[in-house]
């Protein structure tokens, strides 16, 4: 069968994708290599318990009925209704560091009173910069050379301030080190500090199911187990691609999930062909460990009450591929206990995570061995992690931990990187006339960023032409 649009991946841009095809009627079909959905943001069962992957908070919050934003976007596009995701706010969250601490919530107000009790000195530079950003329009490149740093000494002189408000937004959705590109910034900005944190009462799959539903209700088709092998490439077009089997699938058009480095790998023994500026070794290196820790009560009764606490345990802040296993020097702190739910979760549960190494966590010969590294630093990041918050080891009744090795099982990024490259296609274009990117490397990060991805790019490349 010949396909209008193939998708590749069955993550959150690649059905929201789908969705926007399938309503107005394009034959469409998403193809995803594992037998589960999700991709960076997936979930799965074990020893009886139900675990997200990636999923600390659903960013850019709004209150249902809110008529503006990108989460009211997303839902109108998709003919979604605000209940489908069943979003509940955050409690509060924090930025802390050995100096102090600032914490934040969904109503920008409380950060901005934090600013001005602990930096009197910045509130008029932080209210004006705040002002500044607001009135940038989200995803559009201003200067692809800009970094955030350079934009943020236009407005604040303290580095410890500019160090803090970086911390969660680098945390979130950086794929650089020390910096974070200006437009990125800018997204992540409102996406946290003026939006604000939530999280489906049952994790990310009440998202992932209610989309997949949607999808085939509108006639999109969903092959899982179908990994791409090649993209066939005829001169500056594809003409569709080979499956894991050998089977070929051939379309007008594919829009790849994958990520750039990625897709380009795929096209047909093409990639030493392509132009510089798509050069195969820009794959990016940021990426984490994640511990999960399942406890016999609710954390607020150990006396940890914050949504997040983005953290570091140095003056000045650090994000970059450390040269350990694991940067012990910062992370976050997160429990999906701690949102304003309606009722409680049965157990609880505290998330940590840590910048990670991707070399160190590829390269173990034994599996026994890559076992044991992971147990011992886990209980290294939690010392670490313990500096601001509880002790909650003695509630802890069983612990997972996913790493870097993780993620490129089940996502095929490159290093197992979990924002893509540091250089994004924000226009989603690639040197193929008919091939183009979402998700990660297109730009938008995060649960609604990566349906927001999917469907401007399908609008774009599909629906306009």
């Amino acid at each position: 069968m010949r396909y209008d649009t193939l998708i590749i991946g069955a993550g959150l841009s690649g059905l929201a994708a789908g969705i926007r095809l399938a309503y107005f009627g394009k034959p469409v079909c998403v193809l995803e290599r594992h037998t589960t959905i999700g991709g960076l943001n997936s979930f799965y069962r074990l020893r009886e318990r139900n675990y997200d992957v990636g999923l600390h908070a659903v960013t850019n919050y709004a209150p249902p009925g809110t008529k503006t934003g990108p989460l009211s976007k997303l839902l109108r596009q998709l003919r979604l209704s605000w209940d489908d995701f069943d979003l509940c706010p955050q409690i509060q969250s924090r930025i802390a560091f050995p100096q102090l601490s600032l914490k934040f919530n969904n109503d920008i107000e409380l950060l901005l009173s934090q600013v001005a009790e602990k930096f009197p000195g910045q509130i008029d530079g932080f209210r004006r910069l705040v002002e500044f950003l607001d009135q940038q329009e989200l995803g559009r490149v201003v200067d692809p050379t800009l970094t955030a740093r350079p934009v943020l000494a236009e407005y604040l002189s303290d580095k410890l301030l500019v160090d803090m408000l970086l911390c969660p937004l680098m945390y979130y959705g950086s794929p650089t080190p020390h910096d974070i590109d200006f437009t990125q910034f800018v997204i992540m900005f409102r996406s946290i500090f003026r939006e604000g944190l939530a999280r489906p009462r049952n994790g990310v799959r009440v998202i992932l199911k209610r989309l997949v539903r949607q999808y085939k209700q509108l006639g999109g088709e969903l092959r899982l187990n179908s990994g791409v092998r090649s993209i066939l490439a005829d001169g500056p077009r594809v003409q569709g691609v080979v499956l894991d089997d050998g089977e070929i699938i051939e379309a007008d058009r594919v829009l790849s999930s994958a990520g750039h480095v990625e897709t380009m790998r795929l096209c047909d023994g093409r990639a030493a062909a392509l132009p510089p500026q798509d050069d195969l070794s820009q794959a990016g290196e940021i990426t984490f460990v994640e511990s999960i820790c399942t406890l016999d009560r609710a954390p607020a009764e150990l006396g940890f009450r914050e949504t997040a606490v983005f953290y570091s345990n140095a003056p000045e802040f650090h994000f970059a591929n450390p040269a350990d296993a694991c940067d012990l020097s910062g992370g976050i702190v997160c429990s999906p206990n701690n949102f304003a739910y309606d009722k409680p979760l049965e157990e609880g549960a505290v998330r940590i995570t840590a910048l990670a190494n991707p070399s160190h966590w590829m390269n173990f010969a034994r599996e026994e061995d890559y076992v044991a590294a992971k147990a011992a630093w886990h209980e290294r990041i939690v010392e670490a992690a313990l500096r601001h918050i509880p002790d909650f080891r003695p509630a802890a009744i069983d612990i997972d931990m996913f790493t870097p090795r993780t993620i490129k099982h089940f996502t095929g990024h490159a290093n197992g990187c979990v924002y893509g490259a540091p250089r994004k296609r924000w226009d989603g274009t690639t040197p193929f006339d008919n091939l183009f990117l979402c998700g990660t490397d297109q730009g938008f990060l995060g649960i609604v960023g990566a349906m927001l991805s999917g469907i401007a790019m399908a609008n774009r490349h599909v629906l306009r032409h």
